[in-house]
């Protein structure tokens, strides 16, 4: 639906989730959740060799090794129960985990009228709950496949929401929401894998601890200060 803002200038505040908003991963965490830790363990060990060549190489090779380790622990598991699985894990894991300085600047733009939302490659079943306990507007993630009768398959339903992925769905979002001109962007990530999202940003900020040494160390640093302008 068109959004409400008619006489200024539209504003979009776009946040990761593992690493930014939160503390850590989460993907990990919720496989042991919906798997078992001894089958995610096993799973995990078996996919040594694809798993660590992703961390390093990342682009399309993380992609993969990803979607081999669901498609060993999610196939054929009833997509509603994982769904409701998956709520009751990011409840939890939200409890202790959120990071006070980004989740400060998330509330800023909600108080600000700005539109928000969470951009992650985290599966979108539990990156919607986020959105909606933080009041966020919107939820990208990584969407699961599922056949006809409602089991997953364990791979992905188009791509895994990382680099250009979120570029790309960001943009879709943006377009789906009507603005009357092109809005201003904020952006907050962490990683190398929010480069492409930061740099479609109007205002990219890194959130990130490695500082000098991080791959977002070109970028602004998030501070506890409110931005001057909005």
């Amino acid at each position: 639906m068109p959004n409400s803002h008619a006489t200024r200038e539209p504003v979009v505040a776009a946040f990761d989730l593992d690493g930014t908003l939160t503390e850590g991963g989460s993907v990990f965490r919720w496989l042991r959740w919906i798997a078992g830790a001894r089958r995610t363990y096993g799973a995990t060990l078996r996919l040594a060799i694809p798993l660590i060549g992703g961390a390093l190489r990342s682009g399309r090779t993380a992609d993969n090794a990803k979607e081999r380790l669901f498609l060993r622990l999610l196939a054929g598991r009833l997509e509603s129960d994982v769904v409701e699985e998956s709520r009751a894990f990011i409840l939890e894991h939200l409890g202790g985990r959120l990071r006070p300085k980004t989740l400060a600047r998330l509330r800023w733009h909600l108080e600000a009228g700005h539109d928000v939302v969470i951009v992650s490659a985290s599966p979108e079943m539990y990156v919607r709950v986020v959105a909606e306990q933080l009041g966020a507007h919107g939820a990208l993630g990584t969407r699961l496949a599922a056949d006809p009768l409602g089991h997953l398959t364990g791979g992905y339903l188009g791509r895994n929401c990382r680099g250009s992925e979120k570029m790309r769905r960001l943009n879709d979002w943006i377009a789906e929401r009507q603005y009357p001109g092109e809005p201003v962007i904020y952006a907050y990530g962490n990683s190398r894998g929010d480069r492409r999202l930061m740099r479609l940003a109007t205002h990219p900020f890194n959130a990130g601890k490695l500082g000098r040494i991080g791959s977002l160390r070109r970028y602004p640093r998030l501070t506890t200060e409110t931005p001057t302008t909005a």
